[in-house]
């Protein structure tokens, strides 16, 4: 059962999923439906690309913790364009240019300057999060153009435009770190630092590259905020960053990087996004998201760490098996240490 647990992670997301809906499906016997199923999808586009873009840091055994300000800034950058008659397709485009040299910026602190991932993202949460302040003059944006909106809505069976390119984004990327040399090398990197330097691998280069791609979904992820609810507020993307952890987590990426999946952050983030409509339907209040997030996160990241501990038993006493049961039958002052170590 752990072995399983630890090694089929989507599985179990997607079974908790289910088991959430049978347990709505009983209270409401109408949200057991695919206008559900759609519904959530559609409202969990945002934590989706946040969290395969968590996902590409924390493989590196890396974290950015300053997703949701450059999530906040591009979708304010590309506002103020559109207002400023600039395009859609161009103030898209500069908003994803944005979002990628915030990246780039927080890629060079880790991987070239080595200061630690949680500090150096700290840091640029605070700064990019006062440059959405400068740009905006504290002010939300409105006003948005209707071409931009309809991009948010049902556009083929009855998924918008963004949510088939969210769909394209986590298959693609799927494929990128199962099937390629770059996929491969992202996992090494996380997993073992100094043993892919020696393999050849660019270590920099790798980071530089996963940093770079998280901040241009980030900003994607602004994009698709902004036409979804139709304006730019100067808190957009706050919080962000510990919902698309939990997500990934909960999906069965490790903190200490080396293993996971885009498929397990995307389950994961949209088993979130059910709680958000569970709450909807207790009618609880919105404040109660975060505090269910971190409670989430801290369960997830406990039981993590205790099915890690015991596979590594597990595995420890597989290996010394024949001197254990060699030993079994003789006194205790003459076993084996290792073997009563093993035991304990």
């Amino acid at each position: 059962m752990i072995r399983f647990l630890q090694n089929n992670r989507e599985t179990s997301v997607a079974l908790i999923i289910l088991l959430l809906f049978v347990i709505l499906g009983v209270v409401d016997p109408s949200y057991l439906s695919f206008e559900t199923v759609k519904s959530i999808y559609n409202n969990s586009l945002i934590l989706l690309v946040v969290a395969i873009g968590a996902t590409l840091v924390m493989a590196t055994r890396g974290l950015d913790v300053s997703i949701g300000s450059i999530m906040g800034l591009s979708a304010a950058i590309a506002g103020i364009l559109m207002n400023a008659n600039w395009g859609i397709a161009a103030s898209i485009g500069i908003a994803l240019l944005v979002g990628l040299l915030c990246g780039v910026f927080n890629g060079i602190m880790v991987a070239i300057l080595r200061v630690p991932a949680i500090v150096a993202t700290l840091g640029t949460l605070g700064l990019y999060r006062g440059l959405v302040h400068l740009a905006t003059g504290g002010s939300w944006i409105e006003g948005l153009p209707e071409g931009f909106k309809a991009l948010s809505k049902d556009w083929f069976l009855g998924l918008s435009p963004f949510a088939w390119l969210v769909l394209a984004l986590l298959i693609s990327i799927h494929a990128v770190l199962r099937y390629t040399a770059f996929g491969r090398s992202l996992f090494a990197v996380g997993d073992n630092r100094e043993g892919a330097r020696l393999l050849g691998i660019r270590v920099n280069q790798v980071q530089l590259t996963a940093y770079a791609v998280n901040g241009i979904l980030a900003a994607l992820a602004g994009i698709i905020f902004a036409a979804q609810i139709g304006f730019i507020p100067n808190t957009a993307g706050n919080g962000m960053e510990m919902r698309a952890i939990a997500s990934s987590v909960l999906g069965g990426v490790s903190l200490l990087g080396g293993t996971g999946t885009v498929i397990g952050a995307g389950l994961g983030g949209y088993f979130m996004t059910s709680i958000d409509s569970v709450l909807v339907m207790l009618r609880l209040d919105a404040y109660w998201n975060d505090m269910i997030a971190g409670g989430i996160l801290l369960v997830v990241l406990i039981a993590d760490g205790k099915i890690r501990e015991a596979m590594a038993n597990s595995l420890r006493y597989h290996k010394y098996r024949k001197f254990i049961e060699a030993d079994a039958d003789k006194p205790q002052e003459q076993k084996e240490p290792i073997a009563q170590e093993v035991k304990a």
